[in-house]
């Protein structure tokens, strides 16, 4: 579903390690690494979103993909509440915990950080998308939301979702994810 070979990526110009990485459909992958390694910015280039200056990446023909990413939706006096924001992508509110289903016609700006975290979160998770890319999913959350999203995260691989998880979050990354690549500081020419 993804393979990269050689991936070097940025913005400018390259600003991370070369990796080589596959995710199959069903399976969920962590990546890990100390701060400002390149970890973002890669999610970023599969995603399309920052440059590939080096290697290959390859994304099987007709695949979807999701992006959920650490920065916070500006919300400040949008009227927009979570039922629009999850209709935006796609998803649907079913499996949605009780404690944020029962907020969805709220304003996005009337929810706690927390609330609005999980919500931009599920709003990924929910959408029709056979690969889904997630970077520090589990800012934010409390142990509810860690409880639900490390469930919901197998439930999206059981049906064939490949994903890509970033996190700092060692327990989480050791208890939802089949093989965790690590990346290593590095200086990039």
């Amino acid at each position: 579903m993804l393979h990269a070979e050689g991936l070097v990526a940025g913005w400018q110009g390259p600003a991370t390690p070369s990796l080589d990485l596959q995710v199959a459909a069903g399976e969920i992958v962590g990546l890990a690494g100390p701060n400002g390694v390149g970890k973002t910015t890669l999610l970023a280039a599969i995603a399309g979103r920052a440059q590939v200056f080096a290697g290959r990446l390859t994304i099987a023909a007709g695949v979807r993909l999701a992006l959920q990413t650490q920065e916070v939706p500006p919300v400040a006096g949008l009227p927009l509440a979570g039922r629009e924001l999850l209709a935006l992508t796609g998803a649907t509110a079913e499996g949605l915990p009780p404690w944020l289903a029962e907020r969805l016609d709220c304003r996005l700006d009337r929810l706690s950080g927390g609330q609005r975290h999980y919500l931009t979160l599920w709003a990924v998770l929910a959408a029709p998308a056979e690969l889904i890319l997630l970077d520090e999913p589990t800012n934010n959350l409390d142990a509810a939301g860690g409880v639900h999203l490390s469930q919901t995260l197998r439930q999206r691989a059981a049906t064939g979702a490949g994903i890509l998880v970033v996190s700092h979050d060692a327990e989480f990354v050791a208890a939802v994810c089949q093989r965790t690549l690590v990346l290593e500081a590095h200086d990039v020419v």
